[in-house]
């Protein structure tokens, strides 16, 4: 027995410390396996198993006719956490049945001829944690001798590289998407290799702005394939990158390049950066570029083009200003700074509103407005304040210039002094319509003046702008000139411009005169008769400005007439009824006085027979009730109702008309206590309508409290008015005080603190095109059976905010309630 247990302890050292594969062979049953007891093995099984149990390397064996699978520790984790672990002692072919394919043929050619098979990266997919994956491996089978020696099996030694594998072909993949990214990049890119800066890669863009072919740059030094660079600093630029490791960048370099054997001048946005190997070491540089040479050459000739309009335009006596499509004016002539005395920074950083009256800001702002948002021509009459403070009336236009794509690029206005033909016509068309038939006739014939007026205002619009050469031979002619003068410019160009002068005039030297002066002095004015084509006369302002090139020497001259017959024959006519219309004016604003004393009476005394119409009806209903038809009770109730909405028009009337004048004295108050007051006059209402106001801390503000109480009664009244039916009313009132310089509008003064009261319900509201609409008298969204009402109440609200110098904007969305906002200025 002993020697039996040495001799059994003996066979089986070849297992000891080979690893849990080990512990696992010495625990299996191989008594009923073809194999046998594990002490009956034969010695190269043994030592074959040593081998592969005590190598650190992935090894596996097949053993014996069934091909008896074995495998080490190393091998383990390669069958997955579940799978084919454990398949040893078992046959090769159970153990890999969807590979045995391409492993069998493997095994049988190691074992027929003993020569080993090894492959790289090979893809052998297998089962394992519970699917099949596709796996790559680096593996060797060699064959296994038994201990006649012959083959008795294979030994598999093998690594798996499926990271590897896929690592590789993300790297491949994305070399081809930079390659290709490269070479589909909208800007021309390159790569220098080295310190001579030899050409590993060019786009096509590249190519194209270098004037090459890819043969002729690849593989070559960039300044051997193009040498003409080497006169013009790129070397010291190329050189200076891959020496210092600093990126270098440049807009609209110029650089002489060799396209098709000619030298052009291009001009180029580009870009040199340093390219690092993976010590972080230069290795080269990648150019970037765009050739923007068009963009170049047509941004100097605007910048020419735009410097001979600015002259045109400063020889100009009107008004001539630019604005970017937003309506931002960036441009005025000469004429504007002359007439406001304000520098161009002023108008620039305070804006061309404060040239213009108060009174007509808004409307000029809001008709502004509309032209940029429809893309409309401007024009307004509206007054301007020249520079020794006297206001005086322009009509000004402006039109839209347009791109190609039918997109606007810039506008370009000008306006024109009227205020000799305004006198007094505005007020005069408002008042005639109430005069008697001696009035009409003389509304009549200030239509007709009124039509004289608009048509010499749209001539005096009207000017010739010539250009002429030193000699005073016309070289440009406008479409004003061909106008007003009635030649077309191909029958003028090229012929001197003493043509438009009477025969006297040419022969006294005038055209060569004023040619002089303005050679002299810059500029020479002249008014007087010219001829048109047809020979008919008409009278003319001219100014000639002299143009001059860089060393002041005279290269030609600009030419501006304006026709002035029309103008001339209207303000001898509006001389005339001059006098006649200072009389009117006299008479019209005392009628007005009349009218104004007229409706106030009348709102007073068309309440006493009113309050008896109440009276009675009420008196018949009550006592003579029995005895009225239903149709007769039927009436009296309309009667009733139109009695009491005349009732509200009156009350309303009369509240509006106390808001033209400032009522009472100004009190510094919390708006709380006037808030307070009339939700007490309310509360019956606001208990019906089961209403919830929430009114925050509200600024300290001076006010008429009268007035104000009744701005909260009519704001709240609307609330209750308009509500939703199935919803209990809700009305926020907040406030806070707001610097002036934060709010947009030209209502409001930078130096100036506001309180800004925000009221907001969440009634059925409007559509927002309307939140100017309903500010108007008798204006009114829904039907009176709707929603009763004068529409005179919102009215009433604006009166009050403008009597306290505010501002009041509304908002609303249909079925989502409406806010209002109110600006208070608020004194220190």
């Amino acid at each position: 027995m002993k020697l039996n247990s040495a001799h059994k302890a003996n066979n089986l050292s070849f297992l000891e410390n080979s690893g849990q594969m080990g512990m696992l062979i010495r625990e299996m049953d191989w008594d009923n396996s073809s194999l046998g007891p594990i002490e009956n093995w034969p010695v190269s099984l043994r030592t074959t198993l040593a081998i592969i149990l005590h190598s650190s390397y992935p090894m596996f064996l097949f053993w014996g006719d069934e091909l008896i699978c074995f495998y080490n520790d190393a091998y383990r984790p390669s069958l997955g956490k579940e799978g084919k672990h454990p398949a040893i002692g078992k046959r090769g072919k159970e153990v890999w049945p969807e590979i045995w394919d391409f492993i069998g043929p493997l095994i049988k050619e190691v074992v027929t001829t003993a020569k080993p098979v090894s492959y790289s990266d090979q893809l052998v997919p297998f089962y394992r944690n519970g699917r099949m994956e596709d796996i790559y491996w680096t593996f060797c089978y060699s064959a296994a001798f038994d201990d006649n020696g012959n083959v008795n099996g294979v030994v598999v030694t093998c690594t798996e590289t499926t990271e590897t594998v896929i690592t590789k072909r993300e790297l491949q993949e994305s070399e081809r998407r930079l390659r290709t990214m490269i070479a589909q990049a909208p800007v021309s890119i390159a790569i220098f290799q080295g310190k001579d800066h030899v050409t590993e890669l060019a786009n096509s863009l590249a190519l194209q702005m270098w004037g090459r072919r890819e043969d002729e740059v690849l593989g070559q030094p960039i300044l051997e394939a193009m040498p003409e660079l080497k006169s013009q600093g790129i070397k010291e630029l190329l050189d200076d990158v891959y020496n210092t490791g600093k990126t270098f960048s440049t807009s609209e370099f110029p650089v002489q390049i060799m396209r098709k054997g000619n030298l052009n001048m291009a001009y180029l946005n580009f870009s040199f950066e340093p390219l690092l190997d993976l010590s972080g070491n230069i290795e080269g540089i990648m150019a970037l570029g765009i050739e923007v040479t068009d963009q170049v050459i047509s941004r100097k000739g605007i910048e020419e083009s735009e410097k001979k309009f600015r002259l045109l335009a400063d020889s100009l006596p009107q008004f001539v200003w630019t604005a970017n499509p937003e309506g931002n004016l960036n441009y005025f002539n000469q004429s504007v700074f002359e007439f406001s005395g304000l520098s161009q920074d002023q108008l620039i950083n305070k804006g061309w509103l404060q040239m213009v009256h108060p009174g007509d800001r808004k409307n000029n702002f809001r008709a502004w407005e509309d032209s940029i948002a429809t893309g409309k021509d401007f024009l307004l009459e509206h007054r301007f304040r020249r520079h020794d403070g006297e206001y005086r009336w322009q009509l000004s236009r402006a039109k839209p210039q347009y791109n190609d794509e039918g997109i606007i690029q810039m506008w370009v206005g000008s306006s024109t002094d009227i205020q000799e033909q305004k006198v007094f016509l505005d007020e005069l068309e408002k008042q005639v319509q109430e005069r008697t038939a001696e009035l009409l006739e003389l509304y009549e014939s200030l239509k007709k003046s009124e039509q004289r007026y608009h048509l010499m205002v749209e001539e005096v619009q009207d000017y010739a702008i010539l250009y002429l050469n030193p000699e005073g031979i016309v070289v440009n002619w406008n479409t004003g000139a061909e106008k007003i003068k009635g030649y077309r410019a191909d029958e003028i160009i090229g012929k001197n411009f003493s043509n438009f002068y009477t025969e006297d005039d040419r022969k006294s030297g005038l055209p060569k005169r004023l040619l002089g002066l303005a050679a002299k002095k810059g500029k020479a004015l002249q008014e007087g008769w010219r001829v048109r084509k047809d020979g008919t006369l008409f009278w003319a302002s001219v100014v000639i400005t002299a143009v001059h090139n860089e060393i002041n020497e005279v290269i030609g001259y600009s030419k501006v007439t304006h026709d002035l017959t029309v103008k001339k024959e209207s303000d001898d006519a509006l001389k005339e009824k001059q006098a006649e219309l200072e009389l009117k004016n006299i008479e019209l604003q005392k009628m007005n006085k009349e009218l104004q004393s007229f409706a106030y009476i009348s709102s007073h005394d068309l309440q006493e027979p009113l309050r008896k119409i109440q009276t009675f009806a009420s008196r018949i209903i009550e006592k003579d009730h029995d005895t009225l038809s239903e149709n007769g009770k039927y009436l009296f109730k309309r009667m009733q109702l139109s009695a009491e909405r005349m009732q509200s028009l009156i009350d309303d009337l009369l509240a509006y008309s106390r808001t033209h004048n400032l009522e009472g004295d100004f009190e510094r108050i919390n708006l709380n206590l006037i808030i307070e007051q009339v939700k007490q006059d309310l509360s019956e209402e606001l208990l019906q309508k089961n209403a919830i106001i929430q009114a925050d801390n509200t600024c300290m503000v001076n006010i008429i409290p009268f007035q104000f109480k009744q701005l909260f009664y009519n704001l709240i009244s609307n609330s209750l008015k308009f509500a939703k039916p199935d919803e209990p009313v809700h009305i926020t009132i907040k406030n806070e005080y707001v610097p002036g310089n934060l709010l947009e509008g030209e209502y409001f003064q930078e130096n100036t603190k506001y309180c800004h009261i925000t009221f907001s319900d969440n009634g059925i509201g409007f559509e927002q095109k309307y939140s100017e609409k309903i500010f108007e008298l008798f204006q009114r969204l829904y039907g009176k059976t709707e929603y009763p009402g004068t529409g005179i109440g919102l009215a009433i609200i604006k009166r009050i905010v403008e009597n306290h110098h505010g501002v009041i904007t509304a908002q609303g969305e249909l079925g989502k309630g409406a806010t209002f906002h109110i600006y208070l200025p608020v004194a220190d």
